[in-house]
């Protein structure tokens, strides 16, 4: 198999099984705050292990800065997780999971703002188009709180996700893989103070579901993401992303019968066709930057080409 083609089909898989999540964390039957403490409970020993394995412990690359700037960026990529499934919650997981990729925008937005990259007219037309998407989306009619509810919540789960992206490309020269393993240990301790033990303590099968999202949605998962992420070009990683949300409503269809309405779905393609085109217009604008004579390894560059993953 050409490693393109094996890169493929790593990363579809890696986006199918991102787009079974909202099923698992809805299906644990525990609170939204429960659930992330677990996945990343759960998400801890896989990613750990499978480090421990591969030897990446040695030669790993943090300084004092890089961890601070990892630990940092867990802590805005765990309360990303649990507002996001909060909005599974208070809508469904098709409508937050479209909200939720308005996230390559925030990151745009954020670059220009906090480092000062260029806005161009090309990005600034771009976000007019996935504004008017997700106005489209948001379909929200007066006296609708929850929709309201969730749509504020799926935004607010976009910025997190925003923020902690733009702390972790600071990251350099370590791989993907130790930065996600330090981001889910910082939820550990950062969560236990809202979990409720005594919830999780009757749940059952739900324990399962919970340690399907650590073991499968945070250890397999990044796993297939990152080896994917080395053998693919920008372009293809942009559109393949797009089997998340994907997935992810016709899961939700298959599985609780939500789905979005005719005019909902009329923003679904600005809003598609927008974030590509950012994600295309930035990868060649990074392209036209000299490469330094220092390369960044590998696994790291690759983590750069961000993927929209819950």
């Amino acid at each position: 198999m050409r490693n393109e083609t094996k890169g493929t089909v790593e990363l579809t898989l890696a986006m199918v099984l991102s787009g079974t999540l909202g099923i698992f964390v809805v299906e644990s039957g525990a609170s939204p705050f429960n659930v992330v403490f677990f996945r990343c409970l759960f998400g801890a020993l896989a990613l750990g292990a499978y480090a421990l394995v591969r030897g990446y412990f040695t030669d790993h690359g943090f300084t004092a800065k890089k961890l601070g700037l990892a630990a940092l960026g867990g802590v805005f990529i765990v309360f990303n997780w649990a507002f996001l499934f909060e909005a599974y919650e208070a809508t469904s997981i098709s409508f937050a999971t479209v909200v939720y990729h308005t996230q390559p925008f925030y990151v745009v937005l954020l670059g220009a703002v906090l480092l000062r990259e260029r806005l161009t007219a090309a990005k600034l037309g771009w976000l007019v188009v996935a504004f008017a998407g997700l106005i489209l989306v948001s379909g929200i009619r007066p006296g609708d709180t929850g929709s309201l509810k969730g749509l504020g919540l799926a935004l607010l789960a976009a910025v997190f996700y925003a923020i902690s992206t733009v702390v972790t490309k600071r990251v350099t020269g370590v791989r993907p893989h130790l930065v996600a393993l330090v981001q889910v240990l910082v939820g550990i301790p950062l969560l236990l103070p809202f979990a409720d033990f005594a919830q999780v303590a009757g749940l059952g099968a739900g324990w399962a579901w919970l340690a399907g999202l650590g073991l499968i949605h945070t250890g397999l998962m990044y796993v297939l993401m990152y080896a994917a992420y080395q053998k693919l070009p920008t372009a293809k990683i942009a559109v393949l992303a797009f089997t998340y949300p994907a997935v992810a409503m016709l899961a939700d269809w298959a599985v609780y019968g939500h789905h979005i309405g005719l005019v909902q779905a009329l923003g679904l393609p600005l809003i598609v066709l927008a974030s590509l085109q950012v994600t295309l217009v930035s990868a060649r604008a990074r392209a036209a930057v000299p490469a330094p004579r220092t390369a960044a390894p590998a696994p790291e560059a690759a983590s750069r080409a961000a993927t929209r993953v819950a």
